[in-house]
């Protein structure tokens, strides 16, 4: 009986899942939470705010609001403005650098890999100690690779000109995400994320990021996350919440 019962109770889950996805086919798809983003943009006429609030642990601690706004302009592109926007750290509180950009889909599929590039320019911007007086600027190529039904790898890789102390250097950027999907709406996932330098003359910064992420209706999304640095200057540890919406018409 046990075994009956428990044999059903996995059909009619399995079952529920089938019909979510079926019934869904056009649910939110947010860049956070995890290191790497996604290479999908979003329809146009959509707009799309994802924020939350970050707690990160350096030589001294830093809290700070991460937002992107994403709005979709064509169909294969997507203008975005993304910053860590209102920051708290050493007694002192002001605004991060925002910066401008867009995400071009260079690859879109419905069941296959997709592909993308992300561009990002930051002008000079942000108050108090937060601010950047150099324009910078990094790029990324990103990917969707759907392992079966469940399980797919987002890697992203690039390379990046920022600002450390009021001095430019160049990085390597990369990330990695696995994402495990029991159902449309319900994400686990872990990440790693490398930074071949954060100033000049230091190390790589590796951190490792997990989470989980869950989708109310079609168009929120919350989510929940903890990360840990191995190496460099990376966040030891950190911990991270936010929403994700979307409004506009729907691409389907």
């Amino acid at each position: 009986m046990r075994i009956a019962a428990a044999a059903v109770l996995v059909f009619i889950a399995a079952k529920a899942v089938a019909q979510d996805q079926n019934q869904n086919p056009d649910l939110i798809n947010p860049d956070r939470p995890g290191i790497a983003d996604g290479s999908r943009v979003i329809a146009p006429g959509q707009f799309q705010l994802e924020t939350g609030l970050q707690y990160e642990r350096h030589d001294v601690d830093f809290l700070f609001v991460p937002t992107l706004v994403r709005v979709g302009a064509l169909k294969r592109l997507e203008f975005r403005v993304e910053g860590n926007t209102l920051t708290h750290a050493n007694g002192q509180t002001g605004f991060a650098p925002i910066s401008l950009g867009a995400k071009i889909a260079l690859v879109q599929s419905d069941n296959g890999p997709t592909f993308g590039v992300i561009v990002r320019a930051f002008p000079p911007s942000g108050t108090s100690e937060f601010k950047d007086r150099h324009f910078t600027s990094d790029i990324r190529l990103t990917a969707d690779i759907p392992l079966g039904e469940k399980f797919s790898l987002n890697p992203n890789a690039g390379a990046a000109r920022y600002e450390d102390n009021g001095q430019t250097y160049t990085a390597g950027v990369f990330a990695l995400t696995f994402n495990y999907q029991p159902s449309a709406r319900l994400n686990p996932f872990f990440d790693v994320g490398y930074l071949s330098s954060t100033g000049t003359g230091t190390a790589a910064a590796v951190t490792l990021d997990g989470g989980i992420a869950w989708i109310i209706g079609d168009d929120i999304q919350f989510d929940i996350s903890v990360g840990q640095g191995v190496s460099g200057d990376a966040p030891r540890p950190f911990v991270s919440g936010g929403i994700s919406i979307r409004l506009g018409r729907h691409s389907r």
